[in-house]
C-alpha cells in the first residue's frame, strides 16, 4: 500500500470565523493553530501549506485566567542598546488586543518558512465587523 503525499494544488482552502468573546486565550489560540496547520483534514501532509484561513472577531473581549494580565509579559528588543521594551498582557490588551492573540497563535506554529506562512492566514480584528464577508467565512463556536 502507498502512502498519499498531498501536493499544494490538491489542497482547497477554507474560510473560518470564530467570535472570540469570552474566550480564554489559550484554548482559542490552540484551536486557531490547529485549523491553520491542517490537522483536522484528512489530506494533511505536515511539509505542504494545507490549512485554512481563520477570521477572528471581538479579540478585545478575550479572557485569561489567573493573575496573568499582571504576571505575563511581552518583550520587544529594538535592535539599538537600552532598546528592550517589556510590556504586561494587561498593558498589550489595552494598547493591541490583535497581537496578544497573534502571539500566543505564532508560539504553536511550526517555527520555520512554512509557520510564517500559515500565520498569514490569519486575520484579527478587535471588533464585531471583519472584510472578509465575500469569502463567506463559516462560522465555528468555539
Amino acid at each position: 500500500m502507498k502512502t498519499y503525499n498531498a501536493k499544494s494544488e490538491d489542497i482547497k482552502p477554507r474560510w473560518y470565523a470564530i467570535d472570540a468573546k469570552g474566550q480564554v486565550l489559550g484554548r482559542l489560540a490552540g484551536r486557531i493553530a490547529r485549523i491553520l496547520i491542517g490537522k483536522g483534514k484528512t489530506l494533511y501532509t505536515p511539509y505542504v501549506e494545507s490549512g485554512d484561513y481563520v477570521v477572528v472577531t471581538n479579540a478585545s473581549e478575550i479572557r485569561v485566567t489567573g493573575k496573568k494580565l499582571q504576571d505575563k509579559i511581552y518583550d520587544h528588543y529594538t535592535g539599538y542598546p537600552g532598546g528592550r521594551k517589556v510590556y504586561t498582557l494587561e498593558e498589550l490588551l489595552a494598547r493591541r488586543p490583535d497581537e496578544v492573540l497573534r502571539r500566543a497563535v505564532k508560539g504553536m506554529l511550526p517555527k520555520n518558512r512554512l509557520g510564517d506562512r500559515m500565520l498569514t492566514h490569519l486575520l484579527i480584528y478587535s471588533g464585531s465587523a471583519h472584510k472578509q464577508q465575500a469569502q463567506k467565512p463559516e462560522i465555528i463556536t468555539v
